[in-house]
């Protein structure tokens, strides 16, 4: 009899969890949510307004499957809306994308040290984000500063989130190599990787306006391309115009044309 029991519980709850009604609800976009987004992201003010609702249901499917929480901060609105531009940007070109590697996120109020450490005195504090490990698998850390930072400076070429989330895409096929294969097509990778060694090459010897950073390895210099990609795609295309070319295939997008477009309807 208990065996009976037991077995009909297992089987209750395959029904519920397989059936989609465990997983937690999409909620409708707030509208208020639309003005905050236009004074704080950049590619969502570029977007045509048929392309913004997309961007808007994206950014709610991304906040039904992941959670955030604060750790020493009360979470607010922008927080939340920040994260998920940062995690839509990069997919955006994409009708549908998981991140089947990320299940939540952490918000710090500052940068934080390997230790995950962010109020020790006399440490060197210096990571605005990261991918977790070990026990930390399928978990972001992110710095509420570095985050803010990435957003409210548009030509610095650097995103601490959207650099976060090219990780975990880069990740998505349980090695971070600096080659995502969900993005790339097979026949690109190698011409990538060819690539991606001659622009680290040029960091290295200091011929380069590509962040040092993305000199460490091949995924950290995926990372900060993406970033590059993202906040000043009029530049990498002038300065880089092979390595914009492949992240256009990469991404599946443009944002040199969405440029042209806003600016199009700017003077019209």
């Amino acid at each position: 009899m208990i065996y009976t029991i037991i077995f009909g519980l297992i089987l209750a709850l395959a029904v519920y969890y397989f059936s989609g009604i465990g997983k937690k609800k999409v909620k409708p976009f707030p509208n208020h949510w639309h003005p905050l987004l236009m004074d704080h992201v950049l590619f969502y003010r570029k977007l045509p307004k048929s392309e913004q609702a997309v961007f808007q249901q994206r950014m709610m499917q991304f906040l039904s499957e992941v959670s955030i929480d604060g750790v020493q901060l009360e979470l607010q609105e922008l927080d939340k809306i920040l994260i998920a531009a940062s995690a839509v940007i990069p997919v955006f070109g994409f009708e549908e994308w998981h991140y089947t590697n990320l299940s939540g996120i952490l918000l710090y109020p500052d940068h934080f040290n390997e230790d995950l450490e962010f109020d020790s005195k006399g440490l060197l504090r210096n990571i605005g984000g990261l991918v977790g490990n070990g026990r930390f698998e399928k978990q972001m850390i992110l710095s509420k500063k570095a985050l803010y930072h990435g957003f409210a400076n548009t030509t610095d070429k650097s995103n601490t989130g959207i650099h976060e989330f090219a990780h975990l895409i880069d990740k998505i096929d349980d090695v971070t190599d600096g080659v995502p294969e969900r993005l790339l097509k097979h026949q690109y990778a190698i011409p990538w990787l060819k690539l991606i060694h001659k622009e680290m090459e040029a960091i290295s010897d200091n011929h380069s306006d590509i962040r040092k950073y993305g000199g460490t390895n091949e995924a950290e210099f995926f990372a900060v391309a993406s970033e590059y990609f993202f906040e000043r795609p009029d530049l990498l295309k002038k300065k880089h115009p092979e390595l914009y070319k492949m992240l256009v295939e990469c991404f599946r997008q443009e944002p040199v044309v969405l440029e042209k477009q806003l600016q199009k309807v700017k003077v019209h």
